[in-house]
């Protein structure tokens, strides 16, 4: 019988094939490792099974250290559960189960709980009490239990392997095409549109004003963007910054949806980054605020049709 309490709200598993692990922004690595994983799914007529944490280990362990996320828990099982896979478990990180050894958390967690039949992992993979297992302790306990593990291969761009932490350097440099690329799709930013200032629809560019986001924000600039509204996709100016035309030196993040005139205050709205414009300026005043942002929508019209 297993000594780790299974927490509440997590479900003890039929016997499934699996990966562990945070799989912070869903990205080309992750999904090369989930295309692995379903093979064996298929092979062994067994479900496909996700085991992802909430919150990540080391907010707990060195909450300091924790980098800012690509992807909410919400977004992370959306993105995990389009890639086919049959069952996303988010397991609640805690200091009782960061406290278990490799071995320990291979057969308390991984089998009695699990029940794993078999198991894939990226090159890079490590678990148990202060990383002490690595793919090869994970190929030495799998091969004693009789379960299957298959190590998949590093997906690299550059010659470097793809991982959230590259990511997470190219969207803080700007790098949005390069994050993109790293990826396989376009970076989205998530918030609750809030009531702002008004000045944007005076100026005849009404905005909305995100809040409560949870993920990476870009550096100050005039963004690109895309969002889905009922189904309809519409191109979006975003703009990330302060505002110093207007003596504004707070962090906003404020959204033109183009040519959309609904009402969005108290909604969740996701916008797709699809290039940087321009970064944040002083403008003389009003009318040539006014110019530039005709502009910018102008380039954002653009560059969203062609995107298809």
């Amino acid at each position: 019988m297993s000594q780790f309490p299974m927490p509440a709200g997590v479900p003890r598993s039929q016997a499934a094939v699996l990966t562990v692990g945070n799989f912070d922004g869903v990205h080309r690595g992750h999904v090369s490792i989930l295309r692995r994983l379903k093979e064996l799914s298929k092979q062994t007529a067994l479900p496909a099974v996700v085991v992802t944490f909430d919150p990540p280990p080391l907010a707990i362990l060195a909450p300091e250290r924790v980098p800012p996320r690509l992807t909410t828990v919400k977004q992370k099982v959306a993105l995990l559960r389009a890639q086919g896979v049959d069952e996303v478990i988010v397991w609640p990180a805690s200091r009782e189960l960061l406290s278990l050894t490799a071995e320990q958390f291979f057969e308390q967690i991984v089998c009695d709980h699990l029940k794993c039949r078999g198991i894939v992992e990226g090159p890079n993979f490590c678990f148990g009490r202060a990383r002490g297992g690595n793919v090869e302790v994970l190929r030495r306990l799998g091969t004693a239990a009789s379960i299957p593990v298959i190590i998949a291969d590093p997906s690299e761009t550059g010659g470097a392997m793809i991982s959230s932490s590259q990511i997470r350097s190219s969207l803080s440099a700007g790098e949005i095409a390069q994050a993109r690329e790293l990826l396989g799709r376009p970076y989205a930013i998530e918030g609750t549109v809030v009531t702002g200032a008004q000045r944007g629809r005076l100026l005849g560019f009404p905005t909305a004003n995100l809040s409560h986001v949870e993920t990476l924000i870009p550096p100050a600039g005039v963004y690109a963007a895309r969002t889905t509204i009922q189904g309809a996709a519409w191109p979006v100016a975003l703009n990330i910054g302060p505002n110093p035309t207007f003596g504004e030196d707070q962090l906003k993040l404020e959204a033109h949806v183009i040519g959309y005139s609904g009402d969005l205050y108290g909604q969740n709205v996701s916008l797709e980054l699809l290039g940087q414009l321009r970064g944040v300026r002083k403008f003389s005043g009003v009318e040539e605020l006014r110019d530039q942002l005709t502009r910018d929508i102008a380039a954002c019209t653009e560059l969203f049709r062609s995107e298809g």
